[in-house]
């Protein structure tokens, strides 16, 4: 049995024109996916899957990454795989166009984990990553306005102020994308994130720290997406996965997850995406929305959710 799924990010979408779009996005992705999963390998799945949605503007990751508060760009990404406990992993990098893919150089010609700023730069350019630009116009005109709205809140901290942006811009504040993908021997796990609009300069997720936002073992593998300070204080992606270690299946130990983070921290916080080493897939979220599709030996079509 194998198996992928990939999500585009938890929050809600109150532009309804907006789904057909994330829709479409997430089921490319899987598709993308699932045709190097075909070709038996879910490391290449999972980057392919997460490249397409890194490529796509309507997601926050790659080129449409949300900009910080002084207007630049800085990414996320990591991939890990379930044999071995290989992981590699990118932080606050800019000027390339898949973070995914360095995150598995990473992985694959370093000894090191997790490499961030100027020496991820550094790192992709000796890799033969390309200059690229991710910024799209669209971001940088709701990076205008967002900032706008915050200065004219009118104080000094205003990270108090950056919740409420949140909820009033739920759409464009909260994103990840993230791919889970089984190919009957090993679960591999991939997250990319543009981070959370005006955060501040230097701000890293939960996407790149292993066990948080991104993580795989023998047992499952999963990827987390919503309020990146939250998967930190819970590792909710190893959590998740403990769940299975105790019994569980991918289903009830994405719910189990989830489950967590609403204890902790209340509703509107979370989603995850799992594959447990049976080849079962699972999904869980405490938010109104979290775009998902999924494929599987057997479907004729994917599965795609919101």
């Amino acid at each position: 049995m194998v198996a992928i799924i990939v999500h585009g990010g938890a929050g809600t979408i109150k532009k309804e024109e907006r789904i057909p779009k994330v829709m479409g996005g997430v089921r490319e992705a899987v598709m993308a996916g699932w045709r190097e999963l075909r070709r038996g390998s879910a490391l290449d799945a999972v980057e392919e899957a997460v490249k397409s949605m890194e490529d796509n503007p309507i997601f926050n990751a790659g080129t449409g990454s949300v900009l910080t508060l002084d207007g630049r760009v800085e990414m996320d990404a990591a991939v890990m795989r379930g044999k071995g406990l290989e992981a590699g992993a990118v932080a606050g990098i800019w000027g390339v166009k898949n973070p995914i893919s360095v995150a598995r150089r990473v992985m694959e010609k370093t000894d090191h984990v997790l490499l961030g700023g100027e020496g991820a730069i550094k790192f992709a350019r000796l890799m033969g990553f390309g200059e690229y630009n991710p910024i799209t116009e669209e971001r940088r005109r709701q990076w205008e306005e967002l900032r706008r709205k915050l200065i004219e809140k009118g104080e000094a901290g205003h990270w108090k102020k950056l919740n409420e942006l949140i909820k009033e811009y739920p759409e464009v504040l909260r994103s990840t994308v993230g791919a889970v993908a089984f190919d009957g021997e090993e679960v591999v796990a991939g997250t990319s994130t543009g981070g959370v609009f005006l955060k501040m300069f230097g701000r890293i997720g939960d996407t790149p720290l292993i066990g948080a936002g991104t993580y795989a073992d023998e047992f499952a593998g999963a990827s987390a997406t919503g309020i990146g300070e939250v998967m930190i204080r819970l590792v909710l992606a190893k959590s998740a996965a403990d769940f299975v270690h105790l019994g569980l299946d991918a289903l009830r130990a994405s719910e189990a997850a989830i489950g967590l983070a609403t204890k902790y921290f209340g509703e509107n916080v979370a989603g995850i995406i799992m594959i447990d080493r049976n080849g079962n897939v699972g999904f869980s979220k405490n938010t109104k929305h979290m775009s998902v599709a999924y494929m599987k030996d057997g479907m004729p079509e994917p599965y795609t959710g919101i």
